[in-house]
């Protein structure tokens, strides 16, 4: 990220004065998507309900282009939202609302599915590192058949600052430290910081008791409360009551994602690329997709 977009003026850290502790390490899956785009699987769907609102998961990197030269050619989605954020690379999007963007390196491109969209995720290079996360984030049932909306987000756009531990942070979505990040959602609540912690570093982050959260460890490795959570794993932290944040500290040189948010406690039923509420709905959105009934 270029530094000179981030806030002059370093900050000191959000006072937590009880970690949450980690509940559970979860290792990925690696497996495959679009059209052979090999990814690991971080969020998958058996944790969907643990950490509703939050859908799914995926980091993607290679320097092979084999591994991820075909992307994700049309394919829909309806009843959520998928933020995608590029580490390095360059993705071409295009969809059915009539949108269309380039993602590039440090920038992020956030679309709400609502009642229906097709689009399309195309790598713009032949060769070198691709590399990023897709994250789902669930809609509240009142949404589910909103419009569909797009929006792109350069490097340059998000909201960031560096503490006075020296570690930056890049607030995606929510609020960290009294700077408010580029997307903010009032049924979910959605915090979303990438962490760039120098060796030795702490970062507390305060979280609403009630809300969900994991940590995503993608370089190096950090301490939570204790459990050392190693490169590649995602940390889900415990609902402590009587925690009021959560502290992370890097023993090495460490980039890591943090994620919480406020969980929905409705019902969720996934088909592939379709999150509704109830089965009836799944049959209903089968049947506009097939009928041509869509958007």
């Amino acid at each position: 990220m270029n530094l000179l977009h981030i806030n002059a003026s370093a900050r000191s850290t959000e006072p937590v004065t009880q970690s949450r502790t980690v509940e559970q390490l979860v290792i990925g899956k690696a497996t495959s998507d679009g059209a052979g785009v090999k990814l690991t699987r971080v969020l998958t769907q058996p944790l969907q309900r643990r950490l509703d609102p939050f859908l799914m998961l995926d980091a993607f990197g290679s320097d092979q282009p084999d591994d991820y030269i075909a992307g994700f050619p049309d394919h829909p989605h309806r009843g959520f939202e998928t933020v995608t954020y590029m580490i390095a690379g360059r993705m071409q999007h295009r969809d059915s609302a009539g949108h269309e963007g380039l993602l590039e390196p440090g920038g992020v491109q956030w679309m709400t599915a609502g009642r229906g969209v097709i689009h399309s995720e195309i790598p713009q290079q032949a060769e070198g590192v691709m590399e990023g996360f897709q994250l789902w984030l669930n809609l509240p049932a009142r949404d589910k058949m909103t419009a569909p909306e797009y929006r792109d987000f350069t490097a340059a756009d998000l909201p960031g600052f560096v503490t006075d531990a020296g570690v930056t942070v890049i607030v995606i979505a929510g609020e960290s430290h009294s700077v408010t990040g580029a997307v903010t959602r009032e049924a979910t609540a959605p915090l979303y910081l990438d962490l760039h912690l120098p060796a030795g570093a702490r970062f507390t982050q305060s979280l609403p008791v009630g809300h969900n959260a994991f940590v995503y460890v993608y370089r190096g490795a950090v301490n939570i409360a204790g459990t050392s959570v190693p490169v590649q794993r995602m940390a889900i932290l415990a609902n402590n009551a009587e925690a009021d944040g959560v502290m992370i500290e890097a023993t090495e040189a460490a980039n890591v994602l943090l994620v919480a948010g406020q969980p929905l406690n409705e019902p969720i039923v996934q088909h592939g690329p379709f999150v509704m509420n109830t089965e009836q709905e799944i049959y209903q959105t089968l049947n506009d997709f097939r009928e041509g009934h869509w958007g």
